[in-house]
């Protein structure tokens, strides 16, 4: 698509040269020809005027006017007065593709895709603020490339946030900025395998095969060997993991990923215990802990042992995935090689947008999007349980105590995979727990139903779409 440009359009690179011989406006005809002709400059592409175009190559006005209304008539350029000249429609066929891709199936028209929050309840005018405010205060130096760790006033107001609100035992030293949950464990799993800790334990179910699950991409990705520890009513399996022999094990305590249990009080400290007993370390992912409902908060495992957990926070559950900034709560004795990691991953995230997070923060204006979150939420969870109470009794939920998931878990008889199957042909977008066990297995038989991303009239209509589908055999 041409760009349409405000003012004078960019340079136009022609390569012209006065040492070949061939005189200087077949070159300029000859290499707009194949520009246009190659895709290079597409329909409707403004090009800069005579008077630019000659100035720039250092050629005559009149040279490059001669070419122009050559080029015009032989079709390939236009001329409207007040548009300039332009690329004319259908001068050259556009370049076929070498391969057309795989038509992709349409999107679900009622879509329970769990870890997606209200996209459409993004903050745009607060965020807008908080960009233009970064902009305004920003001193210039502070548009170089910064601290690898993060800017320090959003290190500071996150070692704030995490103690006050997350009961989290660390300062700004401490904190090192990322772009999002997965580039902050691939730091830091790479960090552990320098130092040594190359045997990694992952919650099963958690987030699937290897070659879904961002975890296990990235310890495989640092030569890591890779265990699977069970998940029960009561969180990780702490025993299962001593047992496997793993170094370091990343959980999801505060609302286990994708079951919806809450770690046990006693699996909190047995946990601990293991990582101070084995000189082990804990990977924590805190990826929706703001939102909760029937219980009080749960504080981070890194507040029971800082220098034994290393936290990983983001904002992408609680304003949008898109906004590329999340964070690392690290042991002291990994900090710097948290920040080295970093450093060489990319240099530092981008700051304009750290310091817009910090000023929301500061301002309140984050909080205050958190509170009508979770008052959303709450509407939509309680329209959930009100649906299948309604269409599909024999269904029972779990995992309802925060976030904005929770597990469906089928009756006796009710295949899984026919289920998701069977919704999908009627546009309702249903996701089995078979895609978050490593294995793969359908058995026993559930779904995860996020609410997130989803209306309560949708929540509602979605399941009575596919109540039929849920209830067992007769």
């Amino acid at each position: 698509m041409p760009v349409q440009w405000a003012g004078l359009p960019p340079p136009l690179l022609v390569d012209v040269r006065r040492d070949t011989g061939v005189p200087l406006r077949a070159q300029l005809e000859g290499g707009l020809r194949d520009a246009i002709r190659g895709g290079r400059l597409p329909a409707g592409e403004r090009l800069p005027s005579s008077r630019e175009l000659a100035r720039q190559l250092g050629l005559s006005r009149g040279l490059v006017q001669e070419c122009y209304g050559q080029l015009h008539a032989e079709g390939y350029l236009t001329s409207v007065v007040g548009s300039g000249t332009r690329v004319a429609a259908g001068a050259w066929p556009a370049p076929q593709a070498v391969s057309v891709p795989p038509e992709r199936p349409p999107p679900p028209r009622i879509d329970f895709a769990s870890g997606v929050p209200d996209l459409a309840a993004f903050p745009r005018d607060d965020w807008a603020w908080a960009v233009r405010e970064s902009c305004r205060i920003v001193a210039s130096a502070g548009l170089g490339y910064g601290d690898p760790r993060g800017e320090p006033r959003l290190r500071a107001v996150l070692a704030g946030y995490a103690g006050r609100v997350r009961a989290a035992v660390t300062d700004a030293d401490r904190v090192v900025v990322c772009s999002g949950f997965a580039q902050g464990a691939a730091l830091v799993l790479q960090a552990l395998a320098r130092a040594g800790y190359a045997r990694i334990a992952l919650e099963d179910p958690g987030n699937g095969p290897p070659e879904q699950s961002t975890s296990s991409r990235a310890a495989l990705r640092i030569g890591g060997v890779l265990h699977h520890v069970p998940v029960d009513e009561q969180g990780v399996d702490v025993d299962a993991l001593a047992a496997s022999g793993a170094q370091v094990v990343v959980v999801t305590p505060a609302h286990q990923s994708p079951t919806g249990v809450v770690l046990s009080a006693e699996r909190r400290h047995a946990l601990v215990a293991w990582a101070r007993d084995t000189d082990g370390y804990v990977v924590e992912d805190d990826y929706d802990s703001e939102f909760r409902y029937d219980r009080d908060p749960v504080g981070v495992l890194q507040g029971l042992a800082a220098e034994r957990v290393f936290t990983i926070g983001t904002v992408s559950k609680s304003l949008a995935p898109t906004i590329r900034v999340g964070w690392v709560l690290a042991p002291t004795a990994f900090a710097a090689a948290l920040a080295e990691e970093k450093h060489l991953a990319d240099r530092g995230t981008p700051g304009l947008d750290q310091l817009a997070l910090a000023l929301l923060v500061e301002s309140g204006r984050f909080d205050r999007h958190l509170r009508r979150m979770r008052a959303r939420y709450a509407r939509r969870r309680a329209a959930l349980v009100d649906a299948l109470a309604r269409h599909a009794p024999e269904v029972r939920l779990t995992g309802l105590a925060a976030g904005f998931h929770a597990v469906a878990h089928l009756p006796e008889g009710v295949d899984e995979q026919d289920v998701v199957a069977g919704a999908a042909q009627r546009g309702v977008g249903l996701y089995g727990m078979s895609a978050f066990r490593f294995d793969a297995a359908s058995t026993p038989p559930q779904l995860v139903l996020g609410f997130g991303n989803l209306g309560d009239r949708a929540v509602a209509e979605g399941i009575a779409t596919v109540a039929d589908l849920l209830a067992p055999p007769a």
